[in-house]
């Protein structure tokens, strides 16, 4: 681990705060984890492990085909009333 990673723990305790910032980003458009990462100024692995757990959660979804570097586009769930 090189001293500008953070340990898997750290990252996690952060999942809700990020959550909410990522709901937040996505309302508008959707992104891309690396557009996602570079928006919310976090490395693209911590982005990733947060919209993992958004996506198993049936938050966020993916749109749309992969672009040309294999990244999908995500969008927030619609809720159903």
């Amino acid at each position: 681990m090189t001293p500008l990673q953070r340990d898997l723990t750290e990252i996690m305790r952060d999942e809700m705060i990020m959550r909410d910032e990522i709901t937040k980003l996505l309302t508008s458009e959707p992104h891309t984890v690396p557009e996602i990462a570079e928006a919310l100024k976090v490395p693209t692995t911590e982005a990733l492990l947060w919209l993992t757990a958004m996506r198993r959660y049936g938050l966020v979804e993916e749109v749309g085909r992969a672009d040309a570097n294999g990244y999908f586009k995500y969008t927030l769930v619609k809720e159903e009333n």
